[in-house]
């Protein structure tokens, strides 16, 4: 009887807790992006969105085929987040840093979120005092462009070119589509300019602070959601160290790759864990969306990596999304750049041997993709 009583007691508290409204940092958002927000909360115990970067743009073998995606064409299904990229947008480029147009990426967000799709859009911006690229960490380019900062104006004019874009990105119909915002992501690491190695805390947060009050407050963007996004961290302290706090936030993630080889340790699943439990505890306690926001393996060379590696890690923790990085295609002139599994005729051997794998994860019940997502409305 006391074990029933237990039971019932959790999953009413489970209730409670989904039912809640959640509020975003940005307090004057979009009705629609509110209600993507709350709506991501409240499926939270159906599964995990599967996102993946540039998926309609290229893949292996292929690039800009109308309707074509990596995901769909490995199992038959679009992925439930697609993910952009912004950097060079600041340098006045016709394209972003990975050669998508920024006009075509326009077209590919108005289609997923056509299809219910969820949007996310991540920035490598050059170094802004080196004129290099955004793993040029030289400089001491977060101090320059920070308010006080003697780059502090030009990094406003790039800002000026980010909001020029994103007030575009809308529906056929003039309405703003949400996206979730992800800017100087992988702090944590030591190959940005505004990575931890090369700036202070204190430097970090007003970076991120004034980029929020401009964006939100000087250029009326009320179309985003914040992500934070360290790489690596071991206690919650070091996960917060860098964190501007609550008001600014909207979803805490971190990235994760697979390196060296999986077969002969339990590295990658074990450390994933124990980030997803830190990660888990912290966004629950201030209500915040946890997510996976950047993993994968390198070309995936281990065919087993996707049930016995990336699915082993999440366990039973309770996340938003997983988002795979990019796959080269011909855009890097070899096709042997990426993360997602294909059953394209360009693989030599006919199947790519993580194919099978990647099936598993699919039928897994695990996973939200194209099909499931837009039958949970998530904008309504």
């Amino acid at each position: 009887m006391r074990l029933l009583i237990f039971i019932f007691l959790l999953i009413s508290c489970t209730k409670a807790m989904f039912a809640q409204e959640f509020h975003t940092a940005n307090k004057k958002a979009t009705s629609q992006t509110v209600k993507l927000y709350n709506n991501l909360f409240r499926i939270l115990p159906q599964g995990i969105l599967f996102g993946h970067q540039d998926d309609l743009a290229y893949g292996l073998g292929w690039e800009y085929i109308q309707d074509k995606s990596c995901v769909q064409d490995a199992v038959g299904e679009y992925p439930a987040m697609y993910g952009w990229e912004l950097g060079d947008l600041e340098l006045d480029a016709i394209h972003n840093l990975d050669s998508v147009p920024f006009q075509k990426m326009k077209a590919f967000i108005q289609e997923g979120y056509k299809r219910g799709g969820v949007i996310t859009i991540s920035w490598h911006a050059n170094n802004p005092v080196t004129g290099k690229n955004a793993w040029d960490i030289s400089g001491n380019a977060v101090s320059a462009i920070i308010p006080g900062g003697h780059m502090h104006e030009k990094y406003k004019s790039w800002l000026d070119k980010i909001a020029g874009f994103l007030m575009d990105v809308k529906t056929q119909g003039g309405e703003f589509i949400p996206v979730i915002f992800r800017p100087f992501h992988e702090l944590t690491g030591n190959w940005f300019w505004w990575c931890q190695n090369v700036c202070t805390p204190e430097e970090y947060k007003s970076l991120w602070k004034f980029t929020f009050d401009y964006l939100t407050n000087i250029k009326q963007l009320n179309h985003l959601l914040w992500a934070y996004n360290p790489e690596k961290f071991e206690s919650e302290a070091q996960f917060l160290q860098y964190y501007p706090g609550d008001e600014y936030v909207d979803i805490m993630s971190f990235d994760f790759y697979q390196y060296g080889d999986p077969s002969n340790n339990t590295d990658f699943e074990t450390t994933l864990d124990k980030r997803l439990l830190i990660l888990t505890k912290l966004s629950k306690e201030r209500k915040k969306l946890p997510a996976l926001a950047e993993t994968g393996f390198m070309n995936i060379p281990y065919p087993e990596w996707f049930t016995k590696k990336l699915m082993k890690g999440i366990g039973n923790h309770a996340i938003s999304y997983v988002h795979l990085w990019r796959d080269g295609g011909l855009v890097n002139g070899t096709g042997q750049y990426r993360f997602a599994p294909s059953q394209d005729h360009f693989i030599p051997v006919g199947r790519d041997p993580a194919f099978m794998d990647f099936y598993k994860l699919y039928i897994s019940d695990k996973f939200i993709f194209g099909n499931k997502v837009q039958q949970l409305n998530l904008y309504k």
